[in-house]
């Protein structure tokens, strides 16, 4: 039972490492993508990412706490929160930034 939320958390590293660091300053070098094409693109790309996100975070914790050792459930459970605090307040904040951007 210690390997699933081992994977999931490994799955979960690799995918916001390549698409914060790989794909997001990428997007806006490709030719003919403007700001505002990039942007959607960007959110796009995040709302799947999060959602990702939130079912591997549900994995590890479902996990942790049937069956894995419960010296994991510190951890899980701070990665569970910093996901909710993306989703619920940065991820918003952004997407008003954003609407700011495009506005002018």
């Amino acid at each position: 039972m210690t390997a699933t939320p081992i994977a999931a958390v490994f799955v979960w590293l690799g995918m916001v490492l390549a698409i914060s660091f790989l794909e997001a300053p990428l997007r806006f070098r490709a030719p003919g993508v403007d700001l505002s094409t990039g942007l959607a693109i960007g959110r796009l790309v995040f709302r799947g990412l999060n959602l990702v996100e939130l079912v591997l975070a549900t994995t590890i914790l479902i996990c942790v706490f049937t069956g894995a050792p419960y010296r994991a459930a510190p951890t899980a459970l701070t990665a569970a929160t910093i996901l909710l605090v993306q989703m619920c307040v940065i991820r918003p904040l952004l997407g008003r930034r954003s609407d700011r951007m495009l506005a002018g």
